[in-house]
């Protein structure tokens, strides 16, 4: 199983960016995928969520300003980033199948 991150790097506020998540291994669909975040001192937080059905779900923080998608045929999960602020600067990591990638730095800074 491996879960494959990109996109990351570093923007200045209000700036976006738009997360790959590139899966092999294991049925990506129907299986839930998110996104979590973990910032240096902090807890890992969970982002976003995409469910089998198509729903979707967000964190209170990021909620009107990410959107998370997945393309199922080419097992590839995304999450665009608009009006991103310094809080949002963290390590993003995608999971599905109860496993998880190595991560992608997301810094946000003027």
């Amino acid at each position: 199983v491996q879960l494959v991150e990109s996109g990351g790097g570093l923007v200045q506020p209000g700036g976006s960016l738009r997360l790959s998540c590139v899966a092999s291994g294991f049925t990506f669909f129907p299986a839930n995928m998110k996104w979590v975040r973990q910032a240096p001192g902090s807890q890992r937080e969970l982002v976003a969520s995409s469910f089998q059905n198509g729903y979707t779900d967000y964190a209170d923080s990021v909620l009107g300003g990410f959107t998370v998608s997945r393309d199922n045929a080419n097992k590839i999960m995304y999450l665009q980033m608009n009006n991103l602020e310094p809080e949002d600067t963290a390590v993003y990591y995608c999971g599905g199948g109860g496993f998880f990638g190595q991560g992608t730095q997301v810094t946000v800074s003027s």
